[in-house]
C-alpha cells in the first residue's frame, strides 16, 4: 500500500461511518441503569433495617453515579442517528429510572435532617420499592432477547408499586393518630418521598411496557 492509499483509508472509513453509523447499545445502557437503580433501593432497604448512617451515605453516593449514567445515556440518545427503540420511550425510561434513585436519596437526606429513625412503615415501603426495581432490572436486562418476559417483569413492577401505595396509605392513617403533630409532619414528608419513588417505579414500568409492545 503506497502513502496515498494509507492517507485515503481514514477518509473512506469516515464516509462509511457516515452512511452506516454505529447504533449505540441502548439495551445495554438501560440494563446498566436499571441495575444501578435496583442497587440503590437495596441500600435503601438496608438503611431502613439498620438506620446505619454509613448506608445512608452509600445511597447518596449511588445517586451521584445515577446522575452520571443518566447524563451519559441522554448524551448518547441526543447524538444517535438511529435507535432500535422509540426515542420518547428511551427518554422516559432513562429519566424515570434516575428519578427513583433521586427519591431514595431525598428520603435518607430528610430523615437525617429531621433526626428520624426508620420505622416499620418506611421499611415496608422500601421493600416494595426494591421489589419493583428488581423486576425492572430483570425486565430491562432481558428486553433485547426476551421482550415477552420483559413485559412480565414490567407488570411485576407495577404490582409492587400498587402494594407500596397501599402500605403508604396504611402508614398515613396510623401516623395521624394522637397529637404529636411535629412527628406527624416530619414523618409524612419522608413517607411521601418513598411514595414518589414508588410512583417512578410505575412510570419506568410503563415505559418498559411501551417498548415491549413496539418490539413484539
Amino acid at each position: 500500500m503506497d502513502d496515498n492509499q494509507a492517507e485515503d483509508k481514514p477518509i473512506f472509513r469516515r464516509l462509511y461511518e457516515r452512511v452506516f453509523p454505529t447504533v449505540a447499545d441502548f439495551f445495554g445502557m438501560l440494563a446498566e441503569q436499571s441495575a444501578n437503580a435496583a442497587e440503590t433501593t437495596r441500600l435503601l432497604v438496608e438503611f431502613m433495617e439498620t438506620g446505619d448512617v454509613a448506608v445512608s451515605q452509600k445511597v447518596r453516593e449511588d445517586e451521584h453515579e445515577a446522575d452520571r449514567i443518566k447524563a451519559a445515556n441522554l448524551s448518547v440518545l441526543s447524538d444517535a442517528f438511529s435507535t432500535p427503540i422509540d426515542r420518547e420511550d428511551l427518554f422516559r425510561a432513562i429519566t424515570t429510572l434516575d428519578d427513583i434513585v433521586n427519591y431514595c436519596k431525598s428520603t435518607v437526606v430528610e430523615m437525617d435532617m429531621l433526626s428520624l429513625q426508620p420505622d416499620k412503615h418506611s421499611l415496608e415501603m422500601a421493600l416494595h420499592i426494591r421489589d419493583g426495581t428488581d423486576a425492572l432490572a430483570r425486565g430491562f436486562a432481558h428486553l433485547a432477547t426476551d421482550p415477552g418476559g420483559a413485559g412480565v417483569e414490567a407488570n411485576a413492577a407495577l404490582k409492587a408499586e400498587r402494594t407500596s401505595e397501599k402500605a403508604y396509605r396504611r402508614a398515613i392513617v396510623e401516623l395521624f393518630q394522637g397529637d404529636d403533630y411535629l412527628n406527624m409532619f416530619k414523618r409524612r414528608e419522608t413517607y411521601r418521598h418513598m411514595s414518589n419513588a414508588a410512583d417512578r417505579v410505575a412510570d419506568a414500568a410503563r415505559a418498559l411496557n411501551n417498548i415491549v409492545v413496539k418490539l413484539c
